[in-house]
């Protein structure tokens, strides 16, 4: 039998040279999914006094009492730098948030840094830094109208990666900033404002790190 020489056409190089490109995106793949916390455990997390935290089948509640002058807050053994996190709550009164890249503190509010805003006000998706400048970013009133229904489960996600921070509220960006000099590193925490009667509820509390 008569072996043919291998001729390389251009045709045949340039197949090559684009199957040399696509091995290495083949084996990186993209970060996954992980929950935050899982349904019936506090595995990972520790509460600060003030307020109760019980889970209700898969979803998380947290009540307070107006009585009650300290935030309690449900926090993250874990400390994250660059992050995508994706959860539902639903809020039934109160006001209520979500931190992130917090640092823990001894007084009664508990943390210093960023909260994406949970209650049922149209603030809901802004971004306040608790223990710094307050408010950072206020979501257009008019835009919460129309994609947020208070007391119905919402979708909320937050994209931090360095200086650039997003929250979005069931699909559409509620808070931007670009090049932020915020802390780019810390925990996450669940929120239930002190002297205020609160009750919010989560679930699906998925991160992925980037």
């Amino acid at each position: 039998m008569i072996q043919r020489p291998l001729v390389f056409t251009p045709m045949r190089i340039l197949a090559h040279t684009l199957l040399l490109l696509c091995l290495p995106l083949a084996s990186c793949s993209s970060p996954s999914w992980r929950p935050l916390i899982e349904p019936g455990s506090f595995d990972g997390w520790h509460a600060q006094p003030g307020g109760d935290w019980v889970w209700n089948g898969e979803t998380l509640v947290g009540t307070s009492e107006r009585s009650e002058a300290r935030h309690g807050l449900l926090i993250s053994d874990g400390s994250y730098t660059d992050f995508e996190a994706r959860l539902e709550f639903r809020t039934q009164k109160g006001c209520s948030g979500f931190y992130f890249r917090v640092e823990e503190t001894p007084d009664h509010v508990g943390v210093l840094g960023f909260q994406a805003e949970i209650d049922p006000s149209m603030e809901t998706g802004g971004l306040y830094e608790t223990g710094g400048r307050a408010w950072v970013v206020k979501p257009d009133p008019g835009l919460l109208e129309r994609i947020y229904s208070p007391g119905e489960w919402t979708r909320m996600s937050v994209h931090a990666v360095g200086g650039e921070v997003e929250v979005w509220i069931n699909g559409e960006r509620t808070a931007a900033l670009s090049d932020d000099p915020g802390r780019r590193e810390g925990h996450f925490a669940l929120q239930l404002h002190g002297g205020q009667d609160l009750h919010v509820e989560f679930r699906r509390l998925e991160v992925r790190e980037l």
